[in-house]
């Protein structure tokens, strides 16, 4: 798709963000209004009727395409940031795939001219990565979930749209990666093998820039995108600064692998999260922020300093 053809001389572009009451779509929609000239629809399941009457917001339900008629009217660029990633299998199939591929067949409907989806690199399984483009990569997946997003990408790719595959996000609304970390040290309380697995993450609001710096490129950037922090954190390095930010007690011996696994066999939550630091998980993400000259902006532990607060707040509640 090409977002480079003239733009009308009054309005500027017209950017459609969906999900925008989540984690990602939030800080999506922020960098939208913080863009200079762009316009921001926001489409939403349940919008507020504050937001629905003011037209700030647009009802669409992924899983009623009837819905979606008319929503991409206008538009310029569609950044795609509602996902399922809970429930049974056939649901998060509903919004993901098929959801997903009527929202798109919308867009090309409405001549939108660029698609832009926010993926996962869970797309490609468990592994060990280090240092790998996108098309070094097959897909993978090893959830119904992860599945039903790889399906979701076919649908954009086919398109001729961009797909951003990130790996661990943080910052204020996270619920699943600082709190997944820190209730794996209170189980072990030890490292693991040392922790010298090197992992990618990106700060939520630095992926929202570049998701929508990529999204009003002039070049094209089709095709799919590891959209991290370019320097990966070492996890020896990650879990001091776990310790240190939220007072944890530190760990004062080592386990293996096979018996940090065998401590977490009734919580298989926490062996999610250890199988995902016992190895590897790291991509080579220069190019979207050489492609866009956007600054990477905070690696993990500077990403853990600014939103610390919050996840103290949060960490209160979800893990007395």
């Amino acid at each position: 798709m090409d977002a480079s053809r003239p733009r009308a001389a009054v309005d500027g572009p017209l950017l459609l963000v969906t999900g925008g009451t989540g984690f990602v779509g939030g800080a999506v929609a922020a960098a939208v209004r913080a863009t200079p000239g762009a316009r921001l629809r926001l489409a939403s399941r349940r919008p507020s009727a504050a937001s629905a009457s003011a037209g700030r917001t647009i009802r669409a339900d992924l899983t009623d395409p009837a819905s979606l008629r008319g929503l991409c009217d206008g538009v310029d660029v569609l950044l795609h940031c509602a996902t399922r990633i809970e429930g049974p299998a056939d649901l998060t199939s509903e919004v993901n795939d098929r959801g997903t591929e009527a929202l798109v067949e919308e867009a090309l409907r409405a001549g939108v001219r660029r698609i832009v989806y926010l993926s996962t690199a869970s797309v490609y399984g468990r592994g060990t990565f280090r240092d790998v483009r996108p098309e070094s990569l097959p897909l993978a997946p090893g959830s119904p979930t992860s599945a039903s997003r790889a399906a979701a990408e076919a649908h954009v790719l086919a398109a001729g749209g961009t797909t951003l595959r990130p790996h661990l996000i943080t910052g204020a609304g996270d619920r699943w990666v600082v709190p997944g970390l820190v209730r794996l040290h209170r189980r072990l309380l030890a490292s693991v093998d040392g922790w010298p697995a090197r992992i990618s993450t990106v700060d939520v609001a630095d992926l929202a820039r570049v998701a929508v710096a990529l999204a009003l490129a002039p070049e094209d950037v089709s095709g799919a995108w590891h959209p991290n922090h370019p320097e990966p954190v070492r996890c020896d390095e990650l879990f001091d600064a776990l310790v240190h930010t939220f007072r944890l007690p530190p760990t004062h011996h080592d386990l293996s692998i096979a018996a940090a696994r065998g401590k977490l066999a009734d919580h298989p939550r926490d062996r999610h999260h250890l199988d995902m630091l016992a190895t590897d998980h790291w991509f080579d993400s220069t190019r979207p922020w050489s492609v866009t000259g956007s600054r990477p902006g905070l690696g993990f532990v500077d990403s853990l300093h600014r939103h610390a607060s919050w996840y103290q707040a949060h960490l209160a509640t979800a893990l007395p």
